[in-house]
C-alpha cells in the first residue's frame, strides 16, 4: 500500500526554511520527499499546509500495564501517545509484576505486540521487584531486546548494586536509566523544600536528594565505563554535577519533562495534586538551570515522564495521593507555545529534543525525516489554537496542571510504520 502526504511543510537547514514538501509511503518506508510527487497512492491525506516532523520518541511513560490497568493500558497509552506525535515510547518497569525475568518480559512483549498502536520498547528492571535487594539477570533479559534497565520510581540505594548493575550492563551493551533519590534524605517529603512547603505545612523534599545520588552515579559510571542516563533532572544542582561530569568525558546522559520547564513550585498555590509529580516542582532558579542546561547541551533531551493515574487516587490531597502527571498528548503543545513562540527556543531545538537527540543517545534507528528510513512521522497545525481538555484525553489519566491552558501546535496526523495511528476528527 502506497501513502502520500500532499501539501505540507518541513524544516530545512540551519536558517529554519518552511520547505513546501510532499511524501511518499510504502511499505513501512519513506520512498520520497519532494515538492511535487506524480506517484499516485492508495491514499493520501492533504496536510493543509502543516508541518510533517519525524515521529517523536519519549524514553520515559508509564503504561501502567499489567497490574494497573485502572490508571492506563498499553492500548489507551499508546493511543494517547499517537494523539501527542510520540511513535516510540518507551514503558518503564514499576508494574505487576515487574519484567525482572525472563518469563515476565516476555509476557510484556506479547502484550505489546497484541495492544500497541505505536512502537513500545520496554525497559528491564535493575532489582527484583523494584525492592533494591537482589539484582536481576542483566546478561539474560538484555538477550530479550529489552531497552535499558532502570528502576524507575525509586533510586537504586547501595553502590554496590549500583556499580554491579553498570558493570553488567555495561558488558550487556546496555544502558543504566535512573530515578535519582536517596532516601535517607527525602524525609517523606511531598512537595520542594522551599517556600511553598512552608506555606502549605507540608514536608519538603530538598534537591540535595537528587543531586547527591547523581554525584554518585556518575563516578560509579566512569568505573564501570557504563552509559548512565538521569531520569527527569529538577535541580540546578543537579545540572551542575552532569556538566561537570561530562567535561570529565564520563557517559552521562540526561533528559528533563516538560513540567519542569514551564512551572516552578510557585504554581502550587493551593492542595493540588495535580501539581505533586516526583521530582517535584522546585525553585524559578532550577527551573532557569533546567532551560540552560537543555540550551548548552548538559541536558540532551525532553521526556514527559507521562504517568497516569486514576481520578480518584488523586482526589486524596497531598499526602495521600499518589505522584505523577500525564504528558504524552500536551508536551509538544505547551513547549511551542510557551518557550518557541515566546523565543526562548527555536522550533529546530524543540523537535531535535523529542526525536533525533534521543535517537542518538540511546543508538535508535529513528527520529530524522529522509528517504528510506522508517515512516514515522507527525504531522502538526502550528497555527491552531485551543484550550487544552483533561477530558478529551485518549489516556485513562486526567491528572495534568495545564487543563484549560490555552495553546498552539495541535496535532493533525500521526503514522507509525507507515501505518495511520492518528487523524484529527477521525479517530475511533
Amino acid at each position: 500500500m502506497k501513502l502520500k502526504l500532499t501539501n505540507a511543510k518541513r524544516l530545512v537547514g540551519k536558517d529554519e526554511v518552511a520547505e513546501k514538501c510532499e511524501v511518499l509511503i510504502e511499505a513501512g518506508k519513506i520512498k520520497q520527499i519532494a515538492p511535487k510527487i506524480l506517484q499516485e497512492a492508495d491514499e493520501s491525506i492533504d496536510c493543509e499546509n502543516n508541518f510533517v516532523f519525524p515521529g517523536f520518541i519519549d524514553v520515559h511513560i508509564h503504561l501502567r500495564e499489567p497490574g494497573g490497568e485502572h490508571k492506563e493500558t498499553i492500548e489507551t497509552g499508546t493511543k494517547a501517545a499517537a494523539r501527542g506525535g510520540f511513535t516510540t515510547v518507551c514503558a518503564m518497569p514499576n508494574t505487576s509484576p515487574v519484567p525482572d525475568s525472563v518469563d515476565t518480559v516476555k509476557e510484556l512483549v506479547e502484550k505489546i505486540n497484541t495492544d500497541a498502536h505505536v512502537r513500545v520498547l520496554p525497559y528491564g528492571a535493575i532489582t527484583r521487584n523494584l525492592k533494591g535487594d537482589e539484582l536481576t539477570n542483566i546478561t539474560e533479559l538484555s538477550k530479550l531486546g529489552v531497552f535499558a534497565f532502570t528502576d524507575d520510581g525509586v533510586g537504586v540505594q547501595t553502590a554496590d548494586f549500583m556499580l554491579q548493575a553498570m558493570t553488567e550492563a555495561a558488558a550487556s551493551g546496555k544502558s543504566i536509566v535512573a530515578h535519582c533519590e536517596d532516601n535517607s534524605i527525602v524525609y517523606g517529603g511531598l512537595v520542594h523544600q522551599g517556600s511553598v512547603s512552608e506555606r502549605l505545612d507540608l514536608p519538603g523534599i530538598p534537591s540535595i536528594s537528587e543531586s547527591v545520588q547523581i554525584a554518585r552515579d556518575v563516578l560509579l559510571a566512569e568505573e564501570a565505563g557504563c552509559h548512565y542516563h538521569v531520569c527527569h533532572v529538577s535541580s540546578k544542582e543537579s545540572v551542575r554535577v552532569i556538566r561537570d561530569a561530562k567535561k570529565a568525558g564520563i557517559h552521562v546522559t540526561a533528559e528533563v519533562t516538560p513540567h519542569h520547564l514551564l512551572l516552578n513550585e510557585q504554581a502550587v498555590r493551593i492542595d493540588d495534586t495535580n501539581y505533586k509529580m516526583n521530582p517535584p516542582l522546585r525553585s524559578e532558579e532550577d527551573q532557569n538551570a533546567l532551560l540552560d542546561g537543555l540550551l548548552d547541551g548538559t541536558i540532551d533531551f525532553i521526556a514527559t515522564d507521562h504517568a497516569p493515574h486514576a481520578v480518584k487516587e488523586k482526589e486524596q490531597g497531598f499526602r495521600k495521593s499518589p505522584f505523577g502527571i500525564v504528558g504524552l498528548e500536551t508536551a509538544f503543545s505547551l513547549l511551542y507555545t510557551n518557550l518557541v513562540l515566546t523565543d526562548k527556543i527555536t522550533l529546530k531545538q524543540l523537535v531535535e529534543w523529542l526525536t533525533i537527540k534521543p535517537a542518538v543517545v540511546f543508538n535508535l534507528p529513528f527520529g530524522e525525516l529522509k528517504e528510506n528510513t522508517t515512516a514515522d512521522l507527525a504531522i502538526f497545525n502550528l497555527t491552531k489554537e485551543v484550550h487544552i481538555d483533561k477530558y478529551a484525553f485518549f489516556s485513562k489519566g486526567k491528572n495534568t496542571p495545564f487543563h484549560n491552558w490555552k495553546v498552539q501546535g495541535i496535532p493533525f496526523a500521526t503514522i507509525a510504520e507507515g501505518k495511520i495511528v492518528y487523524k484529527e476528527d477521525s479517530h475511533d
